[in-house]
């Protein structure tokens, strides 16, 4: 795509957004990065969006629409310790997308993925912002009908729900490579011990490291889990 044409494109994009959002630009340093980051300005004006009939349905929160400090700290951990260059990768619930293009910036054949559709033009956007290359579209993670397998899966803030670990997992068994690892951050929500312990009982290795995030108005320790199957 030429400059003219991503010009025209991200023109494109922020005014179909800016037409159904008020929306929020920030610019974020992440591992000696600038990444400008495009999200909905206040997430809680969305929750009149949602009708009865769809609460009752998923019990769905707008959770897509902010960016999330475990967020911040998985792509920081994909631009210092992984080696995503090359390498498949799939970022489950993406939000706005801030992982999924540091995991595309760093060299990664990058697909993200949210069961939300009004996040799929956000990722697009902050993709040409950025300059990264990657594929959006949206994935429930307790239906996951993909075939490929990937080399690397993220996923950040996403245990906040017990209903959700056990779909999380499968998605996960699904969709991982026999040699891939799963990368989940969780900023050390106590209910995401539920779920380290269903991931050990199906036989996969799990190690974690502990990141320290200077957040305002308090500071945060996020988990970095990764995730690899066991030797059978």
């Amino acid at each position: 795509m030429t400059e003219t044409k991503i010009a025209s494109a991200i023109d494109a994009l922020k005014h179909e957004l800016a037409s159904q959002y008020e929306l929020s630009e920030a610019t974020y340093a992440v591992s000696g990065k600038k990444l400008k980051i495009f999200s909905v300005a206040d997430s809680y004006a969305l929750l009149d969006r949602i009708t009865d009939e769809e609460f009752v349905k998923d019990e769905q929160m707008p959770y897509w629409a902010e960016i999330w400090p475990a967020s911040m700290v998985l792509a920081k951990y994909i631009f210092e310790k992984l080696p995503v260059a090359g390498k498949s990768c799939i970022e489950l619930g993406a939000g706005v997308g801030l992982v999924s293009v540091a995991a595309a910036l760093a060299g990664g054949n990058t697909l993200a993925t949210d069961y939300a559709k009004e996040a799929i033009p956000f990722i697009r956007l902050n993709a040409l912002l950025n300059g990264a290359t990657l594929e959006a579209q949206t994935l429930d993670w307790r239906l996951v009908t993909l075939s490929e397998k990937y080399d690397f899966i993220f996923a950040a803030d996403v245990l906040y729900e017990r209903r959700n670990q056990l779909p999380i997992l499968n998605a996960i068994d699904k969709l991982l490579s026999k040699t891939g690892v799963a990368i989940v951050a969780d900023p050390r929500r106590q209910i995401a011990e539920n779920f380290i312990h269903m991931v050990r009982e199906n036989e996969f290795q799990v190690s974690v490291s502990s990141v320290f995030l200077a957040t305002q108005p308090k500071h945060l320790s996020v988990d970095v889990y990764e995730i690899r199957r066991g030797e059978k």
